[in-house]
Order: structure tokens, then sequence, then C-alpha cells
């Protein structure tokens, strides 16, 4: 869904014929600035999809505008895809307004609502995320050490917990399809496997302050990387006195919130 730069792309479909590299596209709904791929360990929030992720991803230089990789390089089609082969799937860079009164359609995959790009089928109301179409009905995930096969779609009509079936990695029971090992008795959630594939931890902070604070953490981990490459050569008393200052700052930051 965007120009390339070079031939070569490396965001594999599971119906996609062969993978390609790309370093960098203009995306025609951010036609104004180019968009490289970078691999960065920072949360971001994709302005696609709106889902969050860590890792891979085109990102625009002069802004913030990020796109998951699979994202940025999704195809206007997916025909024959293992999730829904018996109609093609369109890409759709905005999801179906929500009515009145109602919330946002959700995904078929991972049941979660759909507020960005999706793929959709006019056949029928079938609609997923496009990492979610990153999903096949086979796969390895670095979790568990034995394949794992997709189960049917469980009955998302009913708000029943017998519908729902426990993930061996979050522990929890959801709606949503679910990955099932032939070999044992572990499941996976299709939003954790989701989670995978976006390159998020299936692990989270507590909501709100411990959040924050994991972000700001982990964002000051990077920059402290960063100082150290830029003060490299320029001597070592230098680069010791800035970042121990900066090391100050952020032990009183943490005194004044205790």
């Amino acid at each position: 869904m965007g120009n390339n730069k070079n031939s070569i792309i490396e965001s594999d479909f599971p119906t996609s014929p062969q993978p390609v590299i790309v370093e960098e596209i203009t995306h025609y709904t951010h036609p104004k600035h180019p968009l490289t791929k970078v691999n960065l360990p920072e949360l971001f929030t994709c302005t696609g999809c709106k889902d969050d992720g860590s890792g891979k991803r085109f990102a625009c230089q002069q802004c913030d505008f990020q796109l998951h990789e699979f994202c940025a390089l999704s195809p206007p089609i997916l025909q024959n895809h293992p999730l829904h082969g018996q109609h093609q799937l369109v890409f759709h860079a905005k999801p179906k307004q929500a009515i009145a009164g109602i919330s946002w359609l959700k995904c078929d995959v991972c049941n979660k609502t759909i507020k960005g790009f999706s793929f959709r089928c006019r056949a029928c109301s079938f609609q997923m995320h496009p990492c979610c179409a990153m999903l096949s009905t086979e796969r390895n995930f670095p979790v568990h050490p034995h394949t794992l096969k997709l189960l049917p779609p469980l009955n998302t009509s009913s708000s029943s917990t017998d519908n729902r079936i426990l993930c061996g990695e979050c522990k929890k029971t959801r709606l949503g399809r679910v990955y099932l090992c032939t070999v044992c008795d572990y499941h996976l959630h299709a939003v954790c496997a989701k989670n995978l594939i976006n390159g998020l931890a299936l692990e989270y902070p507590s909501p709100g302050k411990a959040d924050h604070d994991w972000k700001k953490g982990h964002a000051t981990q990077v920059v402290f990387e960063a100082v150290g490459g830029l003060f490299e050569g320029l001597g070592q008393t230098i680069a010791e006195y800035f970042l121990q200052n900066i090391a100050r700052g952020r032990g009183s930051t943490r005194s004044s919130e205790g």
C-alpha cells in the first residue's frame, strides 16, 4: 500500500508468494513525508491500526507518524487467506463507522475493537486487523516448543465463560480465536499471538502509574544508550559527568513521586 524505493519487502503475509525487503516507502495515508524502516525497542502506537507495537516499524523522520511494518506493507487485496479463504479480503484505511449507541465493530480473529486499518470481506461481515492477517491456521511461536493449530471460531455471541478458554500465557479466559497445541494441553489466545507479532511482551505492568513508569523508564534507557553512543570518543570525563547528572535528575524525580 505504498511506493517502494527498494525492490525488496520483509513483511510476509500468509498468502504472500515471496517475501521482499523495503527500507523506505511513501504511504498514501501520509503522502507529505517518506517513511523509513527502523527497529527501535520503545513502545509506539501505530497510526494505522491504532494498536501498540515495538521493534520494527516504518516511521516518519519529520513527524510522529508511525506504522507497524505489516500495516505499512499491507496489500490492497488478500486472496485465499487461511483465516477466510472463501472470499477475498479488501484493505481499508478507515474502520466501519460505529452506529450511535453501538460500540465499534470487533475483529473476527482477536475480538478487539477495530479503530483503524483493517481487511474486510465484501461478501460477508468478516473483518480483521492487518496484524491478525499475519496469523495462519498453523504456526510456531517463540513462547511454546510445539506447532500450534487454530481452533474453529467459538460462539462469540454468548457472554458465558463456558465458551472461553484459559490461555497458557496470559492465564486469562477471553473471547476470540484460540490456538491449540496438539502435543500437549497448551492454548494461546489469538490476541496474545497478535501481541507477539506486534513485538509486545505478554506480561504488562498494571494500568495507570505503573504503566507510565514502565514506559518512562524504558524510554530513558534508550536515551542513555543514545547519549552513551553520542559521547563515545569525546572523553570519558565529559561523558560520565553528563550521564551522572541525568541519573541524579531521575533519582530526584522518583523521590518526589514517592
